[in-house]
């Protein structure tokens, strides 16, 4: 065991707060055009085939439960990192030496409707005794098409990881190459003198950012109304939806109003919660929940990307405001002061905390920190980035990609957005019992942006 096959402190959060009704996998459902019956078994062939080469997919979890592993070196730049001193508790990443890819590609009987299977394939945790990934593929009763659904484990990927793993069992296509990380010195046991004075500066800004991001935390739940529609008793149960829009009609949209597409894709989702309330009877009077926003904090090109880097922004979402434009706005002037204060700064940032915790303490703690979620935010809205290239499955290109985001617990909607050429994806995942009216929201979705559009006299 070394160092590097240490899950990180996020990783093993995400292990560690699973529950049966709350399974912490990411998603996708890729939908690939094929007029050919055969075509989803061949798919199916290709994808075990190829999974048993691509080692970042042979990596099971163990648990560790022995004390700190002296093979481990101690890194002088970090000495208050507890994770490097004490493995107990924690959780490795490792070769599983019984690796099967058929146990992990399962090819299943033609469906009518893509969504409902992987809402249905959304509600089962990954075993947790191989690596923690699935791919289903799903043949298409119309004999045109099939389509893959991905799960990753949180605490095996993100949604960036999650990308370059499925790209991995995909047809070759033309990516940049990662770019190696300079070589570090050896250091030994024992830190330099001259250096802790450093160390110690550093060790401080590590504690004043951990409480000023615990005080951000903390202001956040101050004056908040519940949202009932976004709150739910977990269930177990899962359903999926998708949208799709066009991503030109985003970009007019954003030269009328300034910002970025990422600002006009969360104003949609906004303006789509206040229709869906009020259509469903629950009313949006009053009502401001809080959006987490993920940011990845990965170097680009990193050529070791295993883990989660993630860190956060929270924003209130203008639900209750009647007036589009002014949505917009606000959800714009919300993102451009979380942009200035940066990823590490605010309520958003709380992730950032978990590096501050001691393996054991994850594992202790994990159930509380699950019930915490619904204290913290109200609603995930997260962008995963998507290659501009195309993506072939045996010469079948995908026409549709939808992302799916872990649903927290306590909550019943988390929604998750890419741009895939010229088209924008929504993926949504909710709680079945809880939001059994999916669809009105997807087309929510869609009649928002023709709001925009219309108010923004385009």
């Amino acid at each position: 065991m070394t160092a590097d096959d240490l899950l990180a402190p996020l990783d093993l959060a995400f292990w560690n707060i699973e529950s049966p009704e709350h399974p912490m996998h990411l998603g996708a459902l890729g939908v690939f055009s094929a007029p050919s019956p055969t075509a989803g078994a061949h798919a199916a062939d290709l994808l075990a085939a190829r999974a048993a080469a691509v080692p970042g997919l042979r990596m099971r979890i163990r648990d560790v439960w022995r004390p700190f592993d002296a093979a481990l070196p101690f890194d002088p730049r970090r000495p208050f990192d507890l994770r490097r001193s004490l493995a107990f508790g924690g959780a490795v990443r490792e070769p599983d030496p019984g690796f099967d890819p058929l146990h992990h590609v399962c090819l299943h009987a033609p469906a009518a409707d893509f969504q409902t299977e992987a809402g249905r394939l959304m509600e089962r945790p990954l075993e947790r005794g191989r690596p923690p990934w699935e791919a289903h593929v799903l043949p298409g009763e119309d004999g045109l098409s099939f389509a893959v659904l991905f799960k990753f484990h949180h605490a095996l990927a993100d949604g960036l990881r999650a990308l370059t793993l499925a790209a991995a069992v995909l047809d070759p296509m033309d990516l940049p190459t990662p770019r190696p990380r300079p070589a570090q010195p050896a250091r030994g046991l024992v830190p330099d003198v001259r250096r802790l004075p450093g160390l110690l500066r550093g060790a401080v800004s590590d504690v004043g950012r951990a409480l000023d991001i615990g005080a951000s935390l903390a202001v956040s739940t101050l004056g908040v109304r519940s949202t009932p529609a976004l709150a739910a008793e977990p269930t177990g149960t899962r359903r999926t939806g998708g949208v799709v829009l066009d991503l030109d009609d985003v970009h007019r949209i954003r030269k009328v109003v300034g910002g970025t597409v990422n600002d006009v894709l969360i104003a949609v989702v906004a303006g789509a919660l206040r229709r869906w309330l009020d259509e469903r009877g629950d009313g949006s009077e009053g009502v401001r929940p809080r959006a987490l926003i993920p940011v990845s904090q990965r170097r680009p090109r990193t050529a070791h990307p295993q883990g989660n880097r993630l860190s956060g922004y929270l924003i209130r979402l203008p639900v209750d405001d009647p007036d589009p434009l002014a949505r917009l706005a606000h959800v714009r002037t919300a993102m451009d002061a979380n942009k200035d204060a940066g990823p590490a700064r605010g309520a958003g940032a709380v992730a950032l905390l978990a590096d501050h915790v001691p393996a054991l303490g994850h594992r202790l703690g994990g159930p509380l920190v699950s019930q915490a979620a619904r204290l913290w935010f109200d609603i995930l809205v997260t962008s995963v980035p998507l290659p501009g290239v195309g993506l072939k499955l045996g010469g079948h290109p995908v026409t549709e990609v939808f992302p799916y985001a872990p649903l927290a617990r306590g909550q019943s909607l988390a929604v998750a957005v890419s741009t895939f050429r010229g088209r924008v994806h929504y993926g949504l995942v909710a709680d079945a019992e809880a939001v059994p009216d999916l669809d009105r929201f997807a087309h929510a979705l869609t009649a928002e942006v023709e709001t925009l559009i219309t108010a923004c006299g385009s």
